[in-house]
């Protein structure tokens, strides 16, 4: 009798390690990070397959204009810079303005310049070699992210295109010191009024996010790695320009040394709103994207705060960036265009 009950004593204790085993290792798999799906290999299509039936999932191409080429004028604009013109005694060649060029392009922190009126076409840009110039131009920017320009940096803006001219035997001639810092100020007080950066956070509900996993659903929607480790970017239809959107995680994620392990809660979508085309309809794309991501990795879209977005909020996000892109419009900064990627930079 006694041998009986110790029989089934270890019999149910055995039973209920099992069942404690088995627990913990269905909520370890519960709990641990979300990984991508298997690479499967799949069979050549066919001829009779269609077109829509190979198709990733993603944005609906076709639905949205496509980009147009980014336009071509010269860097330096009144609008945004102050411009010293150089008078010279003849035509001079290309190569002999690089090599007088200063080793450094900027004056603190804003971006320096020089450009040549080329003979052949009377077109102002950047020197070229093996182009003749019977004109030149310095400039350096009014205002960027940074502030706007002030008298010291004006000064070093002079004793910098001076030296330059000296090299060119030119004679430049400079606009007067407190004029241009008082347009500075200005420039740089509209800029800071309509700089918008927009970010949506998207965090997740339940079981968290391995790189592979947020990749691979990011990659459906068009993203692409970044240059930084934790940022992945949806790329403009116009190689050169900058990307529509970046969506950026923890960095030590993305570098983990094993990356099916490491868990990510939260991800941010951006829009940097002056840097990109409004014909783009980077909000819509933005907006698109949340989504998509949210309802394909079990997520949820939020501001800063953590409080959830709804349809509502972003349609009043949406018509207060319409108001925006018409005040850069009418300041001739319209939002892609090369002097609003320069001056919001």
């Amino acid at each position: 009798m006694s041998s009986t009950l110790q029989i089934g004593l270890a019999v149910a204790g055995g039973a209920v390690l099992a069942g404690i085993v088995a627990h913990s290792a269905w909520s370890s798999r519960r709990n641990a990070p979300r990984k991508p799906d298997p690479v499967v290999t799949e069979p050549a299509a066919t001829e009779d397959m269609g077109q829509d039936e190979r198709r990733e999932p993603g944005f609906d191409d076709a639905s949205l204009p496509l980009p147009a080429a980014p336009e071509r004028r010269a860097s330096l604009d009144p609008l945004i810079d102050v411009i010293a013109p150089i008078a010279l005694e003849g035509p001079v060649s290309g190569d002999a303005v690089l090599a007088a060029l200063p080793a450094t392009r900027r004056v603190g922190s804003k971006p320096f310049a020089v450009e040549g009126r080329n003979v052949s076409g009377g077109q102002w840009e950047a020197a070229q070699l093996g182009q003749r110039y019977d004109a030149l131009q310095a400039g350096v920017q009014l205002a960027n992210r940074t502030g706007a320009l002030n008298e010291i940096e004006f000064s070093e803006f002079v004793m910098k295109a001076q030296a330059f001219a000296d090299a060119m035997n030119g004679a430049p001639e400079f606009p007067e010191m407190r004029e241009e810092v008082a347009r500075a100020r200005e420039l740089d007080q509209f800029a800071s009024s309509h700089d918008a950066q927009l970010s949506f956070t998207l965090r997740a509900l339940h079981a968290a996010w391995s790189p592979g996993y947020l990749h691979q659903n990011a990659a459906r929607l068009g993203f692409v790695a970044g240059l930084i480790p934790g940022r992945m970017v949806l790329p403009s239809g116009t190689p050169g320009l900058p990307p529509l959107l970046g969506l950026a995680f923890d960095s030590q994620a993305a570098l983990a040394e094993d990356p099916d392990q490491a868990a990510i809660r939260s991800v941010t979508l951006t829009l940097d709103v002056p840097q990109v085309e409004r014909a783009e309809q980077p909000f819509v794309r933005m907006r698109e994207a949340a989504t998509a991501l949210a309802q394909a990795m079990d997520g949820v879209v939020t501001d800063d705060a953590a409080r959830p977005l709804t349809r509502e909020a972003m349609d009043v996000i949406g018509s207060e960036l319409e108001q925006l892109y018409d005040t850069l419009d009418a300041r001739e900064l319209s939002a892609g265009s090369a002097l609003a990627r320069r001056l919001f930079s």
